[in-house]
């Protein structure tokens, strides 16, 4: 239908450049553009924060203060042994973070162009959290070996429950990646679509005219201001709870229960 807004389209991975590398199309995407614009982006930020002046600029401190953020995080989640897994949980944490605050960028305004949200995808969330529970495992193998089953028998739990505890607890831990990569890819979709509906009924008000159509306009353009403050609360809350449960989930691979 003419005129029609498709709030989906948004999410649709295009081509950019066509690659076929042994019958396999391994074409460059917007999503992959989009990757690298926020690989770059964190290892700029991270560049300004490598001067070690001796009176930090404003750049320095926020790298600074950004490590010493994650920092914290694991030494309070992991305790003792956390520190080796700083590098990870950064790396994770601010990718979400500024993938998420590049794809809320308004760039739609300039003609032809808009940005992509990467993790309003779930192929690119259930990789990360899939990731975080490969390392959950060998880390947990590595260190206890199959004394690691012993996660899933709680302590001080009385024996005659262990045929209902253990499934339990074994369905509990299983479900961690899904849940990790479920809870970020609806929150960003989610946000996205409010966004293209409620930048529709501001164009479609406008066009109809008249009063109603110019009120429409109005309420939906509060909205919209509304709902994109809230997206970039989401944002930074998204990406801190994944990096959060990921140490989490490593406190339990290090030092069992």
């Amino acid at each position: 239908m003419a005129g029609e807004i498709n709030p989906m389209e948004q999410f649709e991975v295009g081509h950019l450049v066509d690659v076929t590398l042994f019958g396999y199309d391994v074409s460059f995407t917007n999503s992959a553009l989009f990757m690298v614009v926020v690989f770059v982006i964190l290892a700029v930020f991270m560049a300004g924060g490598l001067k070690r002046q001796l009176i930090p600029g404003r750049w320095q401190v926020a790298a600074e203060e950004a490590v010493g953020f994650i920092d914290n995080m694991v030494s309070v989640n992991i305790g003792k042994g956390g520190k080796k897994f700083a590098p990870y949980i950064f790396s994770l944490f601010f990718f979400i973070l500024f993938a998420n605050l590049v794809g809320v960028l308004p760039l739609a305004i300039l003609p032809h162009f808009h940005t992509f949200a990467v993790t309003s995808h779930i192929t690119v969330t259930a990789v990360l959290a899939l990731a975080s529970f490969a390392i959950v495992l060998i880390v947990g193998f590595a260190r206890h070996g199959l004394k690691f089953f012993s996660l899933f028998v709680p302590h001080g739990a009385p024996a005659w429950l262990m045929p209902v505890i253990i499934p339990v607890e074994f369905v509990s831990f299983m479900v961690r990646p899904f849940s990790l990569g479920l809870r970020l890819f609806v929150a960003m979709t989610a946000g996205h679509i409010l966004l293209e509906v409620f930048g529709s009924f501001v164009v479609q008000g406008l066009n109809a005219g008249g009063g109603l159509g110019w009120l429409v306009s109005a309420l939906s353009f509060v909205m919209i201001v509304g709902v994109s403050a809230l997206e970039l609360l989401v944002c930074a809350i998204q990406a801190y709870v994944f990096a959060l449960l990921t140490s989490l989930y490593l406190h339990d691979a290090v030092h069992l229960h």
